[in-house]
């Protein structure tokens, strides 16, 4: 099953109730919300005073993706705060093990995002821990960036390990999702994808959610 989660970073958050409202009537699977910290990447984003409030518009599963530094320090607050998933950077966990684990205790799933540059060999000692791999096929911290097309051979590299884990791990893709890549990252074994300036930036939500999910079956 394919999922589809829409990226709040490209919402109207003079709307973004009723933009929620649409995403979710259009199909979506999960709402996704990119945390950013203004050291890990430029921009400064989300806290959970945010997560708290997208929490009382829907109840489909918020994906929080943690783009910041010291991440241990944020997963109490968003984990509180409603998130379902909570993504942290390889790049800047210092003690991933230690990390993932805390995500679990307290009651969310894990997951571990690479960058463009990090290879897939970074999990293969702890994939048995984790439940999803969030892979960048943009560099992280802006949004509406080109697709890196060579991340498609990671992608599928990154499917290799989870099938042989034998465990059942979400592959999550952001950066540069629409209609004209959605095929070629399925094809090459994702089975969630992240998509912002597509979705809340089309003349409808609800068409572009579809025509992704379209899009994502040829």
């Amino acid at each position: 099953m394919i999922r589809i989660a829409p990226s709040l970073l490209a919402a109207d958050f003079g709307h973004l109730a009723q933009q929620i409202a649409e995403a979710e009537q259009g199909g979506a699977d999960w709402i996704h919300i990119d945390v950013m910290d203004g050291r890990f990447v430029p921009n400064i984003t989300f806290g959970p005073a945010l997560v708290r409030s997208v929490r009382k518009y829907t109840k489909l599963p918020l994906d929080v993706h943690l783009m910041v530094e010291d991440a241990d320090n944020f997963i109490s607050p968003f984990c509180a705060a409603g998130a379902d998933i909570i993504t942290v950077h390889q790049e800047s966990c210092l003690h991933l093990y230690r990390t993932i684990q805390a995500i679990k205790e307290s009651g969310s799933k894990a997951g571990v995002a690479l960058n463009p540059a990090t290879p897939v060999d970074t999990l293969k000692n702890i994939i048995k821990e984790i439940d999803l791999v969030l892979i960048m096929t943009v560099e992280p911290g802006f949004g509406a960036q080109q697709f890196i097309r060579n991340s498609l051979q990671k992608i599928q590299e990154m499917r290799e390990m989870i099938n042989f884990s034998k465990k059942e791990i979400f592959l999550e893709i952001d950066g540069g999702v629409d209609r004209d890549t959605a095929a070629d990252v399925i094809n090459a074994g994702a089975n969630v994808l992240v998509a912002g300036t597509s979705i809340f930036k089309a003349d409808s939500i609800q068409a572009a959610i579809s025509s992704l999910r379209t899009a994502s079956t040829k």
